[in-house]
């Protein structure tokens, strides 16, 4: 009995051995030591963000709420002029600056828009507009004293299809170039038919340009449609000054002609969360932000 139990003893023993040796030998889970990641914190969110002031905050260079306020945001800087507009609610988030005719206009320098401090850059609006089938809409404008074309033209083509087509918005936004000191040699994007797009309802706008790359985006509801994104040319874009804010007309709809040009008239719409940002935001951002913006977040 004293040597099965002697035995008995010993094979316990080296079984115990080899459990620790094998535990030992277990893969770690967490090899780079991250920190653990809580289900919790992704509960209602959505691609990752709780609202759209969340994509990029540190990027955000300038923003519009429409929240019972004109003022841009990020400098408090309010309207020189602001004309035929109110405040409408059922927006994408808060209220909406609604335009019957109207615009705003700033006759302020901002600082973030110069020469050296805007190479790159993404503008993100929502819209709610008919086609007119006789006048353009200039959504926003970063406009230069004098000159009929601004250093960013974001371009409704509204002139191009009879109000009773509310599934077609033509963009043609533009951009000056180093070779545009009188507001000639502009480059423009024009987009492909998007049949699927309701003018009745919120529609989200975007355009991205990468200095760099020298790629010009347009995007309508997280969809690119732009037809000449990329013209080959790099380092182009210049952020002439001085320059102004226009939302809604450039200078001769606004009644501050500075040529002959008629094809544009004041806006006839809404226009709500109005971002610019100092880089060409990522394609899955602006697909958050239109995931967002749908979710009135």
């Amino acid at each position: 009995m004293t040597f099965i139990n002697k035995y008995t003893s010993s094979f316990i023993l080296c079984l115990l051995a080899l459990s620790g040796i094998l535990l030992s030998c277990k893969k770690d889970g967490n090899p780079n030591k991250l920190p653990s990641v809580s289900a919790g914190d992704y509960a209602g969110t959505i691609d990752g963000f709780k609202s759209s002031d969340e994509v990029f905050p540190e990027r955000l260079i300038a923003y519009w709420s429409f929240d019972d306020t004109k003022n841009e945001a990020k400098s408090g800087t309010a309207p020189t002029t602001s004309v035929n507009d109110s405040y409408v609610s059922g927006a994408v988030r808060g209220k909406a600056l609604s335009l019957a005719a109207g615009y705003l206009y700033y006759a302020n320098q901002f600082q973030k828009f110069k020469t050296d401090s805007l190479k790159s850059w993404t503008i993100s609006l929502w819209v709610k507009i008919l086609n007119n089938g006789s006048k353009r809409t200039m959504v926003f404008q970063m406009a230069r004293p004098g000159i009929f074309n601004g250093n960013i033209n974001f371009i409704l083509n509204t002139n191009g299809y009879p109000a009773s087509n509310t599934t077609t918005l033509r963009l043609q936004p533009t951009f000056a170039t180093v070779n545009s000191l009188t507001g000639g040699g502009m480059q423009d994007n024009l987009n492909n038919l998007l049949d699927q797009t309701n003018l009745n309802e919120w529609v989200h706008l975007v355009l991205t340009y990468d200095i760099t790359t020298g790629v010009f985006n347009n995007w309508i509801n997280a969809v690119k449609v732009g037809n000449f994104p990329n013209r080959g040319i790099t380092n182009i874009y210049k952020s002439w000054e001085p320059s102004e804010m226009l939302i809604g007309a450039n200078y001769n709809a606004a009644g501050m002609p500075v040529s002959a040009d008629v094809s544009f008239a004041p806006m006839t719409g809404s226009v709500d969360e109005i971002r610019v940002f100092n880089f060409p935001l990522p394609d899955a951002f602006i697909k958050a932000l239109n995931n967002l913006g749908k979710a009135n977040k």
